[in-house]
């Protein structure tokens, strides 16, 4: 089960509102349930895996941001609200990137690649700037993000 949602800012928001971006600048799947169509769960830990090719298919950057139920940042221990392709994660050994979703504290081993939930619900928001145009596209539903997994 596919548990994100797109969320595109419309090309009429973007004129009305100064800065706004339109959908061919930025688009933001959002996820509200894990791989297993749980909603989540902070006492839980969960993996977002991307293999190599599946990284997400961006000219500028991207980045997974972490907001609290009322969709606000919360505070956590490390001071991090987001991680993307401007941090300095850990890849694997075939190119492809795994990034940890959870309360505590994973371990040195995975802290780079840590995304601290908050106590209580969450929910986090993919947040992709400038999409490719060539296949697979985010623009025509081509690609799209893998699901968060529950680490048993």
């Amino acid at each position: 089960m596919v548990s994100w949602t797109g969320r595109k800012v419309s090309n009429g928001v973007a004129y009305a509102a100064l800065g706004a971006n339109v959908s061919d600048d930025s688009i933001y799947p959002t996820s509200f349930t894990d791989a297993d169509g749980k909603l989540f769960d902070s006492g839980k830990q969960y993996v977002l895996h991307f293999s190599k090719e599946q990284l997400p298919p961006v000219r500028a950057f991207w980045s997974l941001t972490m907001y609290n139920d009322r969709q606000l940042f919360c505070d956590n221990p490390i001071n991090r609200y987001a991680l993307g392709d401007r941090d300095k994660l850990k890849f694997n050994a075939d190119g492809s990137l795994d990034l940890y979703i959870q309360r505590d504290w994973p371990g040195k081993d995975k802290e780079a690649n840590w995304l601290p939930a908050p106590k209580g619900k969450f929910v986090p928001m993919l947040r992709l700037y400038w999409p490719t145009d060539a296949p697979p596209t985010i623009l025509d539903g081509s690609w799209k993000p893998p699901a968060l997994k529950r680490v048993p």
